[in-house]
């Protein structure tokens, strides 16, 4: 096929078209703006548009599919001229589903985990060495690409909730109608897109009914919603409810009961416990052992970004996590507390995203960073301004964290003299942002 990829610079985007060429398909794609890590990688299979911007005469009849990111506007040329020719358009989650309509279909959805919990499945399944294909959104060790697409019977897909395309406005995971489902949990996010909670829950609800007829979700019993969605699911599919595997932690490191015994884990959270317990619980009705799975546990060190650890060194480590909704934040720094009992720790969180910065979203954080022993909060006013969202006065955000001690900071640079200034002996510093806190290599703080 010769496939088309309008917005091919996104994270998801670029992947499926590295897939897509690796599977043997004849790939081009445009974009107004590519950022790295996509950049150099699209750039590297000869992927990379010569040009930026959006260009006609890049559409032409004997194409066979476009494929339209988010990140592409709805009056886009390009997307005007395939509509023109009456070339078949999809979103990438719809796109991904007509791949896959044959095969079984698995989906991770939540507000929070998804990422971690789709990992560890794949990580499972590669060390039972089955063939599968994949959708997930971040690198993992030991896989060259964030998307798989090949004649493989089975794939694994993180299931996202914000909209599809300009064109396909409903959440991507109405697209896979899934076999095997978990909800890890629901936390309001992307107010953008969900003004209010209950049409943001409207959203999982809605995503039961996809499953197909005789399947199976599990679910995080501890979420305050899901055990009241799941009374509305269709009577069709099974829902079995989990919760993390018990674990204690015995010289600094945790170890997780498993029905084979103990085994180690780098690991740390609740959170993780948790998705580790649906990961397992979801390829063990796939047919996985019991000594497989507990055999593997040991070596999933996580997913890019998510708990990832920095800096491990006698008296001083550093983390760095994708947390950035309220749910998320407090769950990281809980996790690490629990990690680090006894050690003071400094949790800086950067608000990136529009509802991270959205003054109607903000009341979220309240006491998410107590556990924290010093909490600091970084902005970009740019971002506010590209978002066209109000200034954030930091009395204000104090109010919204219940922390008058907050320290915040809206220059990068300040932040670092900030963090290089202290002392870090028998401390931790925590890291927590979608964003790169405005360049800074955090992964040399404090030097």
């Amino acid at each position: 096929m010769r496939i088309h990829l309008i917005a091919i610079g996104g994270a998801a985007m670029h992947n499926i078209a590295l897939a897509l060429q690796e599977n043997g398909h004849a790939v081009s794609g445009s974009d107004d703006e590519i950022y790295n890590p996509a950049r150099d990688r699209l750039a590297a299979k000869g992927l990379l548009p010569r040009k930026m911007g959006w260009h006609t005469d890049r559409i032409q009849s004997d194409l066979d599919a476009i494929i339209v990111g988010m990140h592409a506007r709805k009056d886009n040329p390009e997307l005007a001229r395939a509509l023109e020719l009456e070339i078949p358009i999809f979103s990438y989650p719809a796109f991904l589903y007509d791949q896959a309509r044959h095969k079984k279909r698995v989906v991770v959805a939540g507000s929070h985990g998804k990422t971690t919990t789709t990992s560890m499945i794949l990580h499972f399944l590669r060390a039972a060495e089955l063939d599968f294909d994949y959708l997930v959104g971040a690198q993992l060790e030991g896989f060259e690409t964030m998307t798989r697409l090949s004649e493989a019977p089975l794939m694994v897909l993180e299931g996202d909730e914000y909209f599809s395309s300009p064109i396909d406005r409903v959440p991507k995971i109405y697209h896979y109608r899934p076999h095997l489902a978990i909800l890890t949990g629901v936390a309001w996010d992307h107010i953008n897109v969900f003004p209010t909670f209950a049409s943001y829950l409207e959203a999982f609800r809605h995503f039961l009914q996809t499953i197909e007829p005789g399947g199976t979700v599990w679910y995080d019993e501890r979420d305050k919603y899901l055990p009241e969605l799941i009374k509305e699911a269709p009577e069709s599919i099974s829902c079995i409810p989990y919760g993390p595997f018990d674990t204690r932690l015995e010289n600094g490191q945790f170890l997780v009961e498993t029905p084979t015994g103990e085994v180690a884990t780098p690991l740390i959270g609740q959170h993780n416990f948790a998705n580790l317990r649906a990961a397992y619980l979801l390829c063990r009705h796939l047919g996985l052992s019991d000594a497989l799975l507990s055999g593997a546990i040991p070596s999933f060190t996580g997913a890019s970004k998510r708990l990832q650890t920095l800096i491990d060194r006698p008296g001083f480590a550093s983390y760095l996590d994708f947390a950035h909704a309220p749910s998320k934040v407090q769950a990281t720094v809980q996790a690490v507390r629990e990690r680090h009992p006894d050690r003071e720790i400094v949790a800086c969180l950067e608000l990136h995203t529009f509802s991270s910065l959205n003054p109607a979203f903000l009341p979220g954080y309240a006491h998410t960073m107590d556990l924290a022993d010093e909490a600091v909060v970084f902005f970009s006013p740019h971002t506010l301004e590209m978002k066209k969202l109000p200034p954030l006065p930091v009395e204000a955000l104090k109010k919204h964290f219940q922390r008058s001690d907050l320290h915040v900071f809206t220059e990068s640079e300040k932040l670092e003299s900030w963090i290089l200034s202290r002392g870090w002996e028998d401390k931790v510093l925590l890291w927590m942002s979608s964003g790169n806190f405005g360049g800074l290599d955090v992964g040399a703080l404090p030097k």
